[in-house]
């Protein structure tokens, strides 16, 4: 596969229908969606990843977010993988991406594959400052990814695409009196969406809710990842059995975060990856239902 995959009139039709199917999945349900991030589902993805998505939609889940392995997909398999998600009524409303993804040799070709999943967003899923590049200073370490998301960003929003990040423990971890994120969120572009993973922030000891208050209209994604510190559970408890303050989230998230869509993300459980994903969306529903 080139990295001119598309047609021009391919091209121009798909960025044309962006905005108004984005629009449709939340409309038909009057409510946000939630989506199942796939790394989730790892290894049975590996083993079938059909079977694996039509799993996921029978449990209710109406979006999923692809990670880095989608890069190598071919064009039929990319249009393949679409058709899929057209016939099941799910959409792909993001992806994660490895850091040379967006750079200017691969960007096209990022471009072309998250256009025909009908992505709206361009995540950037990691990043950690070059050994060269750290300095006493600590979180303005950072400032090279924010030049790096700014720069994407302009490359991918004349095709209709948003740049996002997602954030680990690092990020949140305050450096020389100040956190990375505070970096990050200040020398980007309020397009740049600002994607929270709640777990990760959780363990580096930061407020998930009052970061999304500090940032409003950016966190349109959250990654609803649960956390103990409980050193034998850690990550590996379902949603709801850890310490996150899901009512004050989502209430942060709606009425100031601009979210538009969230995505249940576990690393795994006392049970199987689908079960795991399955019950946490029962919980993810029930938590939501009382906030």
């Amino acid at each position: 596969m080139t990295s001119t995959m598309l047609s021009r009139r391919s091209f121009l039709a798909m960025v044309a229908t962006l905005p108004l199917a984005f629009k449709s999945a939340a409309a038909a349900s009057g409510a946000i969606p939630v989506g199942l991030e796939l790394y989730s589902v790892r290894e049975a993805l590996k083993k079938d990843p059909e079977g694996t998505i039509r799993a996921v939609a029978a449990m209710g889940y109406e979006a999923v977010e692809f990670y880095a392995p989608y890069f190598e997909w071919t064009e039929p398999q990319a249009n393949q993988t679409r058709k899929l998600l057209d016939e099941l009524g799910m959409r792909c409303y993001s992806t994660h991406n490895d850091q040379d993804y967006l750079t200017p040799k691969n960007i096209p070709r990022t471009r072309d594959l998250n256009l025909i999943l009908g992505s709206k967003y361009v995540v950037l899923a990691h990043w950690e400052p070059k050994t060269e590049q750290k300095t006493k200073n600590g979180a303005d370490d950072w400032r090279p990814l924010a030049d790096e998301l700014n720069s994407a960003a302009e490359q991918l929003e004349p095709a209709g695409l948003k740049v996002g990040y997602h954030n680990h423990q690092a990020e949140f971890t305050a450096s020389g009196g100040r956190r990375p994120m505070e970096v990050i969120a200040k020398n980007t572009k309020s397009s740049v969406m600002l994607q929270l993973d709640v777990g990760t922030c959780l363990e580096a000891g930061s407020d998930p809710v009052a970061w999304i208050r500090a940032n409003p209209g950016r966190i349109r994604s959250i990654h609803c990842k649960e956390w103990s510190p409980a050193p034998e559970r850690g990550y590996k408890v379902l949603l709801g059995e850890g310490v996150a303050d899901w009512k004050g989230i989502f209430e942060a998230a709606e009425t100031v975060g601009g979210v538009e869509y969230y995505l249940v993300e576990q690393e795994g459980s006392r049970f199987s990856e689908l079960e795991t994903a399955r019950r946490c969306l029962q919980a993810f529903r029930t938590r939501h239902a009382e906030r």
